[in-house]
């Protein structure tokens, strides 16, 4: 074997080891973000993902602790967005991960003051409520809710979801925006990212 043979073959092996070893880093970043959460105000009790119906779907339920300038506003009649959104990703060593899809949901939540009942939409869907209690129950959490179809997955590739749940400050009325960026009582929400197994539950 010539000696530019050899420096190419060492450096052919050396470059498949690299991207092994960038592989088993990423692989372990992964599956220890499973661990690490962000949370204000909001606990994560429920996240995962099911398969159903040809679809990958998510699960989740969280519990929620207003801070009492967003129980007061809640009170006095102001309505309060909660938002959810879940982004599924596929794991690709050589650039950046790809992003396979995208979902969003918003609830409103809001008190009719002369009625003296919760009202909670999503979507074009309202439903009624006599409590807070119940009123948050149904705005934080979601079942079925389909990230993509399996069609899309390769069951031999890797993938997880970041998810996010928050109080959406963005949709407060105009005056109430001013001054809060985000900051203090109205930082309300939690995050996680979690590992999807396609092979689960599979002979």
């Amino acid at each position: 074997m010539q000696p530019s043979q050899v420096r190419r073959h060492d450096t052919q092996g050396l470059l498949q080891a690299l991207a092994g070893m960038l592989r088993a880093v990423l692989a372990a970043l992964v599956l220890a973000c499973t661990q690490v959460a962000h949370a204000q105000g909001v606990e994560l009790a429920t996240l995962q993902t099911t398969r159903g119906d040809g679809a990958l779907n998510l699960e989740f339920a969280a519990r929620i602790n207003l801070p009492r300038a967003v129980d007061d506003a809640l009170q006095r009649g102001v309505p309060i967005y909660f938002v959810a959104e879940a982004q599924l990703l596929r794991n690709r060593w050589y650039w950046r991960d790809e992003r396979v899809s995208r979902v969003v949901r918003s609830w409103r939540v809001a008190y009719q003051p002369l009625a003296r009942f919760w009202r909670v939409g999503l979507g074009g869907l309202n439903q009624t409520y006599d409590t807070l209690s119940e009123a948050l129950n149904a705005a934080s959490s979601s079942a079925g809710w389909k990230l993509a179809d399996l069609s899309q997955l390769d069951a031999d590739r890797s993938y997880y979801v970041e998810f996010s749940y928050r109080l959406d400050t963005s949709q407060l009325p105009s005056p109430m925006q001013f001054g809060l960026g985000g900051q203090g009582d109205w930082a309300v929400g939690a995050s996680r990212v979690i590992k999807v197994d396609l092979q689960a539950g599979t002979p």
